[in-house]
This record gives structure tokens, C-alpha cells and sequence, in this order.
């Protein structure tokens, strides 16, 4: 009995099939948190001066900064 051959019969269909581009299963929407207030794990990018600022009065820098955003929030949504 022969044996098989080591290469494939057609190299440029084997190198077509190994650099294939995989297809990637589409992300799962994100569903909102089911309790309210609660604080999401994000990762932002800030101006220097401003992080200078929040944080020149010590530890709570990051809760100055989302009282700062949520009171934008309310004033926009005010009118």
C-alpha cells in the first residue's frame, strides 16, 4: 500500500485555508444593570490638568468626578 503523500496535493489551497480569516461570533449585547447606582468598571481617558485637579484634594478623586458628570447629566437633562 503507497503512503500518503506529506504535502498537500494543492500547497495553495492549503496555505489559502490556513491564513483564512476566522469569523468571530458577534458580541452579545450588554444588558444594564438590574440594581440602580451601581458603579460600572470603565476606563477613560483624561486631560491631565483636569486629573490634576480632581485629585489635589486626595483620595475621592474618582467619586469628585462622577458627582461632576452627574451634575452635568441633571443639568442637561433639565433643560
Amino acid at each position: 500500500m503507497a503512503t500518503p503523500p506529506r504535502r498537500p496535493t494543492n500547497p495553495m489551497a492549503a496555505a489559502e485555508a490556513a491564513f483564512k480569516p476566522v469569523k468571530k461570533p458577534a458580541a452579545l449585547p450588554r444588558e444594564p444593570s438590574t440594581a440602580p447606582n451601581v458603579r460600572e468598571l470603565v476606563s477613560i481617558r483624561i486631560d491631565r490638568a483636569v486629573l490634576d485637579y480632581f485629585q489635589e484634594d486626595g483620595p475621592g478623586w474618582q467619586d469628585r468626578i462622577n458627582d461632576a458628570l452627574r451634575q452635568v447629566v441633571a443639568a442637561k437633562s433639565q433643560g
